[in-house]
């Protein structure tokens, strides 16, 4: 072939070369523009709730926790939040009492208000199971237990959960509730309607309790109260002397008391925080287990702690934190 012809073609492919090469350059960037500017899929809000399986999300749009769009604000996530880490300590509970009564279970949730907590521990354990399972929850607002009675029975849930209109001091004694329950649970029963529970619990013989406490007020009143007394007789007394101290030790000395009384009474007892304190401020989970029926030292300890702290001769306080006899 003649040399000039040779560079000819040659020339001429490097041409073709370079024009294919821009042809797929223009499609590849056309398709590249195409997928930015293809509108990316809507993200599922319902992905953020962490449905368990098969729970129901009627169930959470009734409760309000839930939009009917699907939607959830903070408030509400956190509130679920919470919910779903009771539950997780509250299932293995439940499971051990159905495993010994062949199935049956008794629990009582103290201070229910919109018994989030007793859907959602319906919802989720008992309802695949419901035969011989009742889940009563008290409450003192007549219209809360109004409702709630009316989404148990549209759920289908009429035959394992009730709510009853009383205070949980006077539970104890309701015909309507049984001689002997499982598990007492309260989520935030504000002040002494934690106590209530505790001596629902107890006269109730529960095998577990689950509690939550909120707003302490009654053991820092006695405290404020016996400050002067105190000041010239234990050096203790600064740890409550200043008002933002006596009340928050007047919350964590509750706890403690709440905690010696449930060992005095032959309970295992467990505390540990809930969620974490970006959550809630009201944090200290105690779990309770029946194992003997009495704890002589637990009781002489409590009643050794009020002596020291001067609230040894306060009736109200021996009443509210009451332990066998030694």
């Amino acid at each position: 072939m003649h040399p000039l012809i040779g560079a000819m073609n040659e020339q001429a492919n490097n041409q073709y070369t370079r024009r294919l090469s821009r042809r797929t350059f223009t499609l590849c960037a056309l398709n590249s523009t195409q997928q930015l500017s293809m509108p990316k899929p809507k993200k599922n809000p319902l992905d953020a709730l962490e449905l368990k399986p098969g729970q129901s999300i009627e169930l959470l749009k009734a409760l309000h926790i839930v939009t009917r769009e699907g939607g959830i604000n903070q408030d509400s996530r956190r509130k679920l939040k919470q919910v779903y880490h009771l539950t997780h300590f509250i299932d293995p509970l439940i499971e051990e009492v159905r495993k010994a009564n062949d199935g049956q279970l008794y629990l009582v949730d103290h201070g229910a208000g919109k018994s989030y907590l007793g859907f959602i521990l319906y919802d989720l354990y008992i309802k695949q199971n419901p035969e011989g399972a009742v889940v009563a929850g008290v409450e003192t607002r007549q219209e809360l237990v109004d409702k709630s009675n009316t989404l148990a029975r549209q759920l289908g849930f009429g035959q394992g959960m009730k709510f009853i209109n009383l205070p949980v001091a006077q539970a104890t004694e309701h015909p309507d509730l049984p001689r002997q329950v499982d598990i007492v649970t309260a989520l935030h029963a504000c002040n002494t309607a934690t106590d209530d529970a505790i001596s629902f619990g107890l006269k109730k013989q529960a095998k577990f309790m689950a509690l939550v406490p909120c707003c302490q007020a009654e053991v820092a009143t006695h405290l404020r109260k016996n400050k002067a007394s105190q000041l010239g007789k234990t050096s203790l007394v600064e740890m409550w002397r200043h008002p933002l101290h006596t009340r928050e030790f007047g919350s964590q000395l509750t706890n403690v008391l709440r905690c010696l009384q449930l060992e005095a009474h032959g309970y295992q007892v467990t505390v540990t925080e809930l969620v974490g304190w970006e959550h809630s401020m009201k944090n200290e989970l105690i779990i309770a287990k029946k194992h003997q029926h009495s704890n002589p030292k637990a009781a002489q300890r409590l009643l050794d702690m009020l002596s020291e702290l001067g609230l040894g001769g306060d009736e109200g306080l021996l009443q509210r934190f009451h332990v066998p006899q030694l």
